[in-house]
């Protein structure tokens, strides 16, 4: 089975305890000319924040976390599939595997970290990733904008954190990417997006993010 709890409860639940400044140190993977690689060796990417704006990462062996002091707080997790999740994969085929993957691993995790976690949307896209879920979250408490006025609502109830979760598989690996919508934190009264603003938001950064993947190529067979 796969080994997903407790690296997927990192990525999708816990606060930035990352490094700032110039991403120099502490972190499992490495940063050179402003590209993150991932320690497994299987995806680089640009950095997405700035040590300027109070930028920092953090990471494990399968997932990096990247956040900023204003409106960027962005994960990706890479999970290798083992022999049980490809069989999965080859006989329930993208659509189904992607979203039993999400229900099985993924909103599990958000709702044991904050109770009363929902699903507001979930659909699939054949032309994305050459096949991707996306899926929207609404987590209260679960804002990683976590200054007590970002956090706690006039009436002393958290607020609705929403989160677009992009989900696909690669070379043999589950990509995971989560990200959330700061503004209907950090902008509190002044925010009247619509349902369709929001989604529409995340799903573009969703997109922004996975097209800034760069893929390391498969190991020639032999």
């Amino acid at each position: 089975m796969l080994r997903l709890t407790f690296t997927l409860l990192l990525l999708l639940t816990a606060p930035l305890m990352g490094q700032s400044g110039d991403f120099a140190g502490g972190l499992v993977g490495r940063v050179e000319n402003h590209y993150y690689f991932s320690p497994t060796g299987i995806f680089r990417m640009p950095i997405p924040v700035l040590p300027e704006l109070g930028g920092s990462i953090s990471d494990t062996e399968n997932v990096v976390t990247f956040q900023d002091s204003f409106s960027i707080h962005v994960s990706i997790g890479v999970f290798p599939q083992d022999a049980t999740q490809r069989w999965e994969y080859s006989t329930r085929g993208p659509k189904d595997y992607l979203g039993y993957f999400f229900a099985t691993y993924v909103m599990p995790d958000f709702q044991s970290a904050y109770p009363g976690g929902t699903v507001e949307d979930v659909g699939f896209s054949p032309t994305v990733m050459d096949g991707a879920i996306i899926a929207y979250t609404l987590l209260p408490g679960g804002s990683m904008f976590n200054n007590k006025r970002a956090i706690i609502g006039a009436d002393n109830t958290p607020v609705v954190a929403k989160r677009g979760n992009l989900i696909f598989v690669h070379n043999g690996n589950v990509f995971v990417i989560t990200t959330e919508l700061a503004e209907r934190v950090t902008e509190r009264s002044t925010y009247h997006k619509t349902k369709a603003e929001e989604d529409k938001l995340l799903r573009d950064r969703l997109l922004e993010y996975a097209e800034k993947i760069e893929f390391a190529r498969p190991a020639a067979a032999h």
